[in-house]
């Protein structure tokens, strides 16, 4: 129907319903033409076209929802008003058929609801992707239930009564993530919603990850300037509190008519004042037309008569404009696209009131305010809820049925909820008592010093409040704001603050709790297995627990599966006390801190992956050495996680075999460090377990020695590549070089790729020359003195500290020069004036920090052997590098060198020149004849 101006009003005598003529045509506007033609006699009074077309436009909205045949039940996401009259109207109707706005793939999760206690998340997984970009793994999404929502009374209703057919008609979730948008828009699925009115406190705000929400009713304004009107003139911090002055309470108690027809007005002036043309638009008519075209499929198989059917949806979706809206909308225009080869997986986790708060961006506490209104509502009312309860219930609810009741005409309750003011609802002084009795109580117990003085005022500044802001009575958030201002004050003493304190009061963050059935087969298995420890680790509180080993071998297979849990989730669910596990340890007894009912969540997603914590850790072992960014350190880590928690010798193998694969096609040395530590650790392992190394093994220590001997000469130019990195193919090289021999390797190739090896910066220099040394190509003597010239050159001092950064990082490969190194560095301090070593001790501090730091300790033991040990010893110590040789042994007579020696020997500065060249001493032996006219030696 189109909306705008209508000129004048008439009744159609047959049907009593409203006609206007709306640009030549004639419009009929239901039973609601009364407030139509008021709303856009106000428009005229604006004088503006849009304001009528959008006034109209409400009361079109509302007509048509209420006129579909298949009714529709429009509802807000943990409304109690909304989960009130759903009870009523269950009982009422009694439908056989309903359809509910959830993902359709995920009902055959809510047979397991009766074995949890709420509020609980229904949890689609999958990690292995088909059809979507790679780096969006993990993909999550979760569904909220709490006992004070309109969809949980539907579920409850379906599953406890016979006959009755619960058809989950949204989008699957595999669609919520065909529908994102690849450019980023996060919103338009349901991503980046969230802490918008306040940030979740505590642990249990994050029960749901980074999980995309889905929840029945997400009605909040989507136009911010609109939302920021209602707050200001409401008088209201945040949304939840405007909601629930001027919604939840009214409503609360209406009739079935007026509360569908206020939703329905609601969820259209949100819809039509939304900002056209974004991608969530796009997404809210997809999942309409989706819900539409699913509903008219399951009527035409199942020959369900939509007269007792239930349509159980947003508000929001229940104002609709597509074509396909209604069971006589357009059929065939829109097309449900396959699922992707994704594979998902389905679970229960445990939710809790702030977690669910601060994914859906609700203030902290409405969603336990929301449950307190529930509560005082069915009391007041009467009004029997349904529950999951089993088989007896369903006897008890077969027993109760009665017919399906008659349609009722629909009557324009609209016009009278909105022009009549509510009945005067005056103040609950016992509850407000109650309240303020009771914060008083609770700040005491977390340290404020409050007394009854307090709790009088908190209850007169409730009064205030209310007053200032227009309200018939005090509501929770006005307490709160009166409970902060009177005994807060300044300083919070405790862990809590009185905003907190007051959420407790009101309801408290309740914490669902998935029951043992409705667990994935690994979570019923971890729990199986850890029973020999004596301990509730359902519970929510940490645990400790104590394993001696030695005396209770029944523990020893808990050990393991802890330690397995402990490398597959994060590091608050289970922490060890006492005990490790390294490659050739084995403790005796261990102590834990365990925190696994708090961190249910994490234990059902590792449920998606498989069937026992092996082979989740197998395959995550295997996913990470076969992935796109596995390194030789990736593997080399795998292979001793596998040694460590699986044991398994075959999977080992052939983890090990892909490391040598791995550093085969290596490119670059970044991970040479990392590589070198792993190694070793490994060999060091099978050498003192097994008869022989592995293939494995063999094959890596042969193809990294080829490996680094190729890219060492690039390395040692190239400025990308650090010292500490080719330190580490030095000690590769060095350090495993008799392995690599015995493996059939040449070590020739290692003194080629010595040899061309021209570094220029002075840390490579240093380490070169250490490298020389180590293979005997560089005598000890001559790099002692090319290090004394570095100390006597002023241009070469300031950048001294790079030398010995190249130097100290050269023990690694050369462990035997950290004598040199000690005496290279006691030369420094002994020679160089107090003008040039002050400045450089900061560099040299900070070199040794950054790129030798765990050669310290090394230079610390050896200069521990080289000083003496007390003070008295040092006066009379002299370094062994400056004790005085012993006398040479005299050199025996030279033979006449003939006409070539005497004209050398007329001539010695050449010869002196050429030997200091060649590092050698220019000593001239006494000949055993002098030529004639020679000069002496």
């Amino acid at each position: 129907m189109a909306a705008g101006v209508v000129a004048g009003v008439v009744t159609d005598g047959g049907s009593g319903a409203v006609v206007g003529p709306v640009g030549g045509m004639e419009v009929d506007v239901g039973p609601f033409g009364g407030l139509r033609e008021q709303l856009l006699g106000a428009a005229e009074r604006f004088g503006a076209g849009p304001v009528a077309e959008i006034l109209g436009g409400l009361v079109e909205d509302v007509d048509r929802a209420l006129r579909e045949p298949l009714e529709i039940f429009p509802v807000c996401h943990h409304s109690p008003s909304s989960a009130t009259a759903m009870a009523r109207r269950l009982r009422e109707k009694r439908p056989k058929v309903v359809y509910l706005e959830l993902c359709e793939d995920m009902r055959p999760l809510l047979d397991e609801l009766h074995n949890c206690t709420l509020p609980v998340a229904l949890q689609a997984f999958a990690t292995d992707l088909d059809g979507f970009p790679a780096d969006w793994a993990p993909l999550s999404v979760v569904a909220p239930i709490t006992e004070a929502s309109a969809e949980y009374q539907a579920i409850s209703y379906a599953l406890t009564t016979p006959g009755v057919e619960l058809v989950l008609v949204d989008r699957s979730t595999d669609h919520v993530f065909q529908w994102e948008p690849r450019g980023g828009d996060d919103e338009a699925a349901g991503k980046g919603k969230g802490k918008g009115e306040g940030e979740g406190e505590g642990e249990e705000a994050g029960l749901h990850g980074d999980a995309v929400g889905v929840e029945i009713g997400d009605l909040r304004p989507r136009f911010a300037e609109l939302e920021e009107h209602l707050l200001h003139h409401g008088k209201v911090r945040h949304w939840s509190e405007w909601w629930d002055q001027y919604v939840e309470q009214p409503l609360i108690d209406a009739d079935h008519d007026t509360y569908r027809q206020v939703l329905v007005l609601i969820g259209s002036l949100f819809r039509r004042l939304r900002p056209e043309g974004s991608a969530r638009t796009t997404v809210d008519e997809d999942r309409e037309r989706y819900m539409w075209t699913r509903m008219r499929e399951h009527l035409a198989s199942s020959g369900a008569d939509p007269a007792d059917c239930l349509y159980v949806c947003g508000a929001f979706h229940a104002a609709s404009r597509v074509e396909e809206f209604g069971l006589h909308g357009a059929t065939g225009s829109f097309e449900i696209t396959p699922s992707t080869a994704t594979s998902w997986q389905y679970g229960l986790i445990p939710s809790s009131h702030s977690a669910i708060e601060a994914q859906f961006g609700l203030a902290p506490g409405s969603v336990s305010i929301a449950a307190a209104t529930w509560t005082k509502a069915l009391r007041r009312s009467g009004l029997k809820p349904f529950r999951l309860g089993g088989a007896r219930t369903r006897k008890t609810l077969a027993k109760s049925a009665r017919p399906p009741a008659e349609p009722v005409p629909v009557t324009d309750r609209l016009s009278g909820f909105l022009t009549t003011a509510p009945a005067p609802d005056g103040l609950d002084e016992q509850e407000l008592l109650g309240w303020c009795v009771d914060i008083v109580r609770l700040a005491r117990k977390n340290g404020y010093a409050s007394s009854t003085a307090d709790a009088i005022a908190v209850y007169e500044t409730s009064i205030l409040l209310a007053g200032v802001r227009g309200r018939r009575r005090p509501t929770p958030y006005d307490f709160q704001d009166a409970a902060v201002t009177c005994i807060e004050k300044d300083a919070v003493p405790g862990r809590r603050d009185i905003a907190r304190l007051c959420e407790i009061l009101l309801g408290g963050d309740r914490v669902g709790e998935v029951g043992y059935d409705a667990l994935p087969p690994l979570a019923r298995d971890v729990l199986d297995r850890l029973a020999p420890l004596g301990l509730d680790l359902e519970k929510r509180t940490i645990q400790r627990a104590l394993l001696d080993l030695d005396t209770d071998p029944r523990l020893r297979p808990c050990s393991d599966l802890l330690w397995i849990l402990r490398r597959l989730l994060p590091d608050d669910v289970v922490r060890p006390i006492m005990g490790s596990r390294r490659l050739g340890e084995r403790a005796i007894q261990e102590s834990w801190d365990l925190a696994i009912g708090r961190n249910m969540r994490a234990v059902v997603e590792l449920g998606y992956e498989g069937v026992t914590l092996e082979q989740v850790l197998e395959q995550r072992l295997r996913k990470a050495v076969h992935g796109p960014r596995a390194t030789a350190a990736t593997a080399l880590a795998a292979v001793e996680d596998s040694l460590l928690y699986l044991g398994g010798r075959r999977f080992t193998d052939e983890l090990g075999a892909r490391a040598v694969e791995l550093l085969a096609a290596e490119r670059t040395v970044d991970d040479a460090p990392e590589v070198l530590r792993r190694i070793r650790r490994l060999l060091t392992h099978y050498q003192a377990t097994a008869p022989e190394l592995p293939e494995w093994c063999r094959a890596f220590v042969a193809a990294g020695y080829a490996h680094y001997c190729t890219l060492l000469p690039t390395a040692f130019t190239d400025d990308a590549t650090g010292v500490r990195q080719v330190a580490a193919m030095l000690g590769f090289l060095l350090g495993m070089e008799s392995l690599a021999l015995s493996l059939g390797c040449d070590h020739t190739q290692l003194e080629l790729a010595v040899q061309q090896s021209h570094p220029e910066s002075p840390a490579k220099v240093a380490l070169l020359w250490a490298a020389q040394t180590q293979l005997g190509l560089l005598p000890l003597d001559e790099l002692r003195r090319r290090c004394d010239e570095l100390l006597d050159n002023p241009l070469v001092v300031p950048s001294f500290p790079l030398y010995l950064s190249g130097f100290v990082q050269a023990l690694e490969p050369a462990p035997a020069l950290a004598s040199l190194v000690v005496e290279i560095l006691s030369k420094a301090f002994a020679r160089l004036p107090d003008s040039v070593l002050l400045p450089w001790l900061p560099k040299l501090i900070t070199t040794l920090k950054d790129h030798a730091a765990e050669m310290v300790p090394v230079l610390i033991r050896e200069a521990g052997r080289t000083f003496p040990a007390t003070l008295p010893a040092l006066d009379s110590w002299v370094p062994p590098w400056s004790a005085p040789t012993s006398p040479a042994a005299p050199t025996a007579p030279v033979p006449d060198g003939g006409p070539a020696g005497a004209l050398l020997a007329s001539h010695p500065a050449t010869c002196d020149a050429v030997a200091a060249l060649l590092g050698l001493p220019p000593d001239w032996p006494t000949p055993a004849a002098t030529a004639p006219g020679a000069a002496p030696g």
